[in-house]
């Protein structure tokens, strides 16, 4: 199994290619990479994130504070 991150701007639009820059053995670790990057991830314009296992959307979570 491989657990990735895609990255989604305000709008909705798939940041990047689509395809996922890191890939995470388990979804504990794809969490703690995303609770350690998420301050970097929003400098370069990322609104919310997908979780995905195996291209299988999992759960989407914003990254903005409040």
């Amino acid at each position: 199994m491989a657990w990735t991150w895609q990255y989604l701007a305000a709008d909705s639009a798939v940041l990047g290619d689509g395809a996922a820059a890191e890939e995470f053995g388990s979804q504990g670790d794809a969490e703690s990479w995303i609770g350690e990057e998420w301050k970097t991830l929003t400098a370069d314009g990322v609104d919310r994130v997908l979780l995905l296992e195996d291209g299988r959307e999992i759960y989407s979570m914003s990254l903005q504070e409040g």
